[in-house]
């Protein structure tokens, strides 16, 4: 009885499929962008300066400690309040700017023990090297969605508009540069600059 031969299979094609399939998978494959805390470090400058003298009332002092226990002007504060409580840190309005300028926009106690003016107004942060990298991001939120509420608030009243649409207006056209939205953008940030200073972790002995 005849041995009968095995049918081969023709691979020679197989090399192109597979060249033509991982150029399908690269064109149409999209890659989401990384979104983390955006942080802008200021530019190098070797002239000595002398550091303005910074009052106690406008600094807004956050510490977190090794049981990620938070703690805001040495008292006890759940995660959920600090939001609220940055706003109406940020938006005093105790006193007047460097220039003598009182906030005429801002819509705060008024407090005399508090923050004269937003752009005098600094958050601290300090936490030690043993408190959670989860606390810390909370942390980092609520105090930018403090900013947010702000500037959003004045950007709809100057501009109609919301803040994160006149963002997203601005990153969707970055490559046709609108000089109107810039400054407007420009406005609104500098109305609450973000003044976010983070001391040095403690050292774990």
């Amino acid at each position: 009885m005849a041995k009968r031969s095995v049918p081969e299979v023709n691979a020679g094609s197989m090399a192109d499929i597979a060249f033509l399939l991982l150029i399908f998978f690269l064109v149409t494959t999209t890659i989401e962008k990384d979104k983390g805390i955006l942080r802008s470090l200021p530019p190098i400058d070797d002239t000595e300066i002398t550091p303005p003298e910074i009052k106690a009332k406008n600094l807004f002092t956050i510490v977190i400690n090794l049981n990620d226990d938070l703690f805001v002007e040495d008292e006890v504060m759940e995660i959920k309040d600090l939001k609220q409580a940055a706003i109406d840190f940020l938006d005093n309005g105790g006193s007047t700017n460097a220039e003598g300028e009182s906030c005429d926009y801002c819509k705060g106690e008024r407090d005399a023990s508090s923050s004269d003016h937003p752009d005098k107004a600094i958050v601290t942060l300090k936490y030690d090297r043993r408190s959670s990298h989860g606390k810390y991001i909370e942390v980092q939120n609520s105090l930018l969605s403090a900013y947010n509420f702000l500037r959003d608030r004045e950007a709809q009243r100057l501009f109609n508009r919301s803040y994160q649409s006149m963002l997203e207006e601005k990153e969707k056209n970055q490559f046709n540069k609108d000089e109107k939205l810039n400054e407007d953008i420009q406005t609104i940030k500098d109305m609450y600059p973000l003044k976010l200073s983070e001391s040095q972790p403690d050292k774990v002995n």
